[in-house]
């Protein structure tokens, strides 16, 4: 066995919590920290540097593994962190703002894309489509890092975020098994992909409330016997990855979804607090960081030729303008104000991990050239630097104002 991962953990450790510290002296989210952490410490600087000799953290299955548990907590947390009354009050809302989160990105990916890959034939037109698709991909995990940092993952717009990104992820599964059915037509069709998508996904959740109605009632019982005993959190702990593992390999979910449903199964517990300290801890010390940093590490930049560049230049356009028309568009017909229809389309734009395996599966089918996977990498890591940033700036904001007034 190759120990080598154990050093690369610290190193990851070291340099994420030291630039986490830098970051929030400087006013920023730690989050922001531990991204730069994973850039200087990935091969995107010293590939080119050393000519590939020489890499700090490479990419492996046990960071990768560590990176995954580390959002899936993530998300537990947020879901634990759901105020159930909010949700209620804000799901027709959110339902709207990650409708209008997805057409928008969709069709600005293809209009972006249209120069590069043409329409005259189904290959090309299926080319510019996927590139719509994976803007429509929406990573919650650091802006939910962010809304934590800050004190603002409760509250109707924390909450709208939430619920509209998790339906987001939903409707873009959705959107991307029509088009590999189309790209596979032996498959059975991109109608039956759809239909096949949307009756795996109803049963999703029609199993998993059920479920979880008598998982409530379970921990109450828990909770009730054995108060503030951290028995009641490993067993909520491990509840998440079930759900995580059901919604991944039964239904074709994204685990991150089945994490989040978990935690709000459990959100209305009178030991919910203590459950959600525990988990924090855990993901705090060692989890998190790691999958903060692997977005950085697996950066690349090898094969941008000027014409990937201006691809990607558009990508990252399209991919933050497209959120935050979409979303914040949406929220504001939803009678939310100005700025908080601005939070809501900046919480949106972070993109990570699902845009990466979105874009990896396309490119792993002959839609898109393997060359611009360099592109959405790009786009991951704008992203998901200023989103944290922006988000900061506008509630900040709204703490001055009573000081103006």
């Amino acid at each position: 066995m190759d120990y080598t991962f154990l050093l690369e953990l610290a190193l990851i450790l070291i340099f994420t919590k030291v630039f986490g510290i830098l970051m929030k002296k400087l006013g920023l989210p730690q989050v922001v920290g531990a991204i730069i952490a994973g850039l200087l410490l990935g091969g995107a600087i010293w590939s080119p540097l050393t000519g590939g000799k020489f890499v700090p953290v490479s990419t492996s299955d046990a960071l990768t593994v560590i990176a995954e548990i580390g959002v899936v907590m993530i998300m537990f947390s947020a879901g634990l962190e759901t105020d159930l009354k909010e949700l209620k009050s804000t799901g027709p809302v959110a339902m709207l703002i990650a409708m209008f989160g997805v057409l928008v990105p969709l069709g600005l990916g293809f209009l972006i894309a249209m120069p590069f890959f043409g329409t005259s034939d189904i290959h090309g037109v299926l080319a510019c489509v996927f590139v719509g698709v994976i803007i429509t991909a929406t990573s919650v995990s650091i802006t939910v890092e962010t809304l934590k940092e800050l004190g603002k993952l409760k509250g109707k717009v924390g909450t709208a975020i939430l619920s509209a990104a998790i339906i987001d992820d939903v409707i873009g599964i959705i959107i991307l098994t029509v088009v590999m059915g189309l790209k596979n037509p032996s498959s059975g069709g991109a109608g039956a992909a759809a239909i096949d998508t949307i009756v795996k996904t109803v049963l999703f959740f029609v199993v998993a409330i059920g479920a979880g109605l008598m998982l409530n009632r379970l921990f109450k019982w828990l909770v009730k016997k054995y108060p503030h005993r951290r028995r009641v959190p490993i067993m909520g702990l491990a509840v998440c990855f079930i759900y995580a593992y059901v919604a991944e390999h039964f239904f074709g979910i994204a685990d991150i979804t089945g994490a989040y449903l978990a935690g709000i199964i459990l959100s209305n517990l009178k030991e919910t607090g203590y459950i959600e300290h525990k988990v924090d801890v855990g993901s705090y010390m060692i989890f998190s960081p790691v999958f903060f940093a692997s977005i950085g590490i697996k950066t690349t930049f090898e094969g941008m030729t000027p014409q990937v560049l201006l691809f990607a230049l558009l990508f990252v356009l399209a991919g933050i303008g497209g959120k935050i028309i979409g979303c914040g568009g949406a929220a504001k017909i939803c009678k939310f104000s100005v700025k908080d229809s601005l939070k809501i389309g900046v919480g949106m734009i972070a993109r990570g991990e699902v845009a990466l395996i979105v874009a990896q599966k396309g490119m792993d089918s002959g839609v898109i050239p393997p060359v611009y996977l360099s592109a959405v990498i790009v786009l991951v890591i704008v992203s998901s630097l200023i989103a944290p940033i922006l988000l900061k700036v506008l509630f900040k904001s709204d703490r001055q104002l009573p000081l103006t007034a």
